[in-house]
């Protein structure tokens, strides 16, 4: 199953209570809760490419599953990780105690990020 594809946003929860644990200050809190971004995915094999916009703001991430990379996060940090395949449909990673699942479902790719006991979900559907 491929990952490739531009996916909107659609909805979210939990998005200033996750932004806030993760240092973001709350002005683009507050102007990033209500933007509806767009992601686009280029996989080849085993290798992505991943684009995401929201407002003005662009993080590129690439990636080989099984492999170290080094990470954009929303906070414009760089961090180090490795990102995992779990079945056909779904890529895990986990980075400064945030566990990541990417799971693609159809034309929906729904992503959760734990930190802690505050669990973000973002769900997008393909555009």
């Amino acid at each position: 199953m491929s990952f490739s594809g531009k996916y909107q946003l659609q909805s979210q929860e939990n998005f200033e209570a996750f932004m806030k644990a993760i240092g973001l200050p709350d002005d683009l809190i507050q102007k990033g809760k209500d933007i509806k971004g767009v992601s686009e995915i280029v996989q080849n094999g085993n290798h992505f490419k991943v684009t995401i916009t929201t407002g003005s703001k662009v993080i590129h991430n690439e990636f080989t599953l099984g492999e170290e990379c080094e990470l954009e996060t929303m906070t414009g940090e760089k961090v180090k990780a490795v990102i995992q395949k779990e079945g056909e449909n779904k890529l895990v990673t986990t980075f400064k105690g945030i566990q990541s699942l990417t799971e693609l479902n159809g034309d929906t790719i729904i992503n959760t990020m734990t930190l802690g006991d505050i669990v973000f979900k973002r769900i997008s559907k393909r555009i």
